[in-house]
């Protein structure tokens, strides 16, 4: 079956509103995408008919959300073809996740002195918690820069290898440059030396199938809101013999079997990493919209922003005056740019939002890859399955007004 994208924009509400008496052209997917129908009325039905705490209840409903909620597990393991469900951990994102990996298994693991790669075009969420490490615990960071194209070589992450490198954190794609990573070559050159790999795939498993078998990481972060799930949802991956590496750094009801004066025993994993109740129905809406991608297809999803991200290239780069971030050869349908002159990326996003067209400014959560790029902030185009060839030339047309508005 084809690939119909004006059957798809059906599923999605929102995009049939207007903004400021404009037709909505939504393209800030890259801070979170929109919600299909089937993903709405699954959140609503589970808090009308179905809501109930999970894993503690013996009646009807608790052991119908349980078993909604444990399902779960199991689509993100299709999604992300892991082989054993119960590698993955359900959180509330990408973020958590993280953390989830400095304080389980980093701080479990690692002496002062040992250090962790990362690379400059990292997102905020595969930053802090490794600066929390170094300003508490004597962790080192090395950081390897993106070439000029905005690609992030393999090679210059495998030769930053040290002595006391324990572990390497590197993003998937490039939340402002779209720019896709080489995670697999990293992986073998690291797996070769008994290092493990941390992979942020927040932006990459939005774009394009993802295959955790195949590319051999020891880490693997997603989010639900960037994958058309609601906000409050993700799931990370670990590896068996990395989770048996790592201790609970949060504690409460789930992660536990018993509880004594003088004792805890703790679940096994994955539940040993799961504290608390959980996010019951964002965790349900997040599986829900995991099917949802996958009946749409992922090569399907990946050819149709290919093609978007052809037309959109054409068309921005016609632009002598606007100024493109980055422009790898292997990338996905994310577009950071300037504007010659003193036009501010925010007076531009302004100006496309009085046209209805959503777009970020600012630094994005990238403040060490604005630092290397040399400037302060830039505008971000990011689009997703849903859009248009139209919502292009909506674009063009409303950066060719914030020019003429700005001089």
């Amino acid at each position: 079956m084809g690939f119909d994208v004006e059957k798809i924009r059906a599923d999605f509400p929102i995009l049939h509103r207007q903004v400021n008496n404009k037709p909505l052209v939504y393209l800030d997917n890259g801070a979170s995408s929109q919600k299909p129908k089937v993903v709405v009325d699954a959140i609503s039905n589970a808090y009308t008919n179905e809501y109930a705490n999970v894993h503690r209840g013996l009646h009807y409903l608790s052991n119908l959300a349980t078993d909604k909620y444990e399902a779960v597990r199991g689509t993100v393991a299709k999604f992300l073809n892991v082989a054993d469900e119960n590698q993955i951990i359900l959180n509330s994102g990408t973020t958590e996740g993280i953390n989830t990996v400095a304080y389980g298994w980093a701080m479990n693991v690692m002496q002062p002195g040992d250090e962790i790669i990362l690379s400059v075009m990292e997102h905020h969420a595969n930053i802090v918690p490794w600066q929390f490490l170094r300003e508490r615990y004597g962790i080192k960071l090395t950081w390897v820069d993106i070439d000029d194209r905005g690609a992030l070589d393999p090679q210059a992450i495998i030769d930053a290898i040290g002595p006391k490198t324990r572990l390497i954190a590197v993003t998937h794609m490039s939340n402002v440059l779209g720019s896709i990573v080489d995670v697999k070559s990293i992986c073998s050159a690291a797996s070769n030396r008994g290092l493990p790999v941390l992979v942020d795939g927040s932006q990459a498993a939005a774009h394009m199938p993802v295959n955790i078998t195949d590319i051999g990481c020891d880490f693997y972060a997603i989010t639900g809101h960037k994958l058309c799930g609601p906000s409050g949802s993700g799931a990370i991956f670990i590896d068996k013999d990395r989770m048996l590496e790592m201790r609970p750094f949060m504690g409460g009801g789930d992660m536990i079997r018993e509880v004594h004066k003088d004792i805890v025993i703790y679940n096994d994993p994955p539940m040993m990493f799961e504290a608390g109740t959980p996010g019951i129905v964002q965790t349900i809406g997040f599986g829900v919209a995991l099917d949802y991608m996958m009946s749409v297809g992922l090569h399907n999803i990946a050819a149709h922003e290919n093609k978007l991200l052809s037309y959109a290239l054409s068309g921005l780069q016609a632009l002598e005056w606007l100024t493109l971030q980055g422009n790898a050869t292997d990338r996905g349908a994310i577009f950071s740019f300037t504007m010659e002159g003193a036009a501010h990326a925010h007076d531009i996003s302004t100006i496309l939002d009085k046209k209805g067209i959503a777009v970020r400014a600012g630094q994005h959560c990238a403040g060490p890859l604005m630092d290397h790029l040399g400037i302060n902030a830039s505008c971000r185009a990011s689009f997703a399955f849903y859009n248009t060839k139209q919502e292009v030339d909506a674009l063009v047309d409303g950066l060719h007004l914030a020019k003429d508005l700005l001089g």
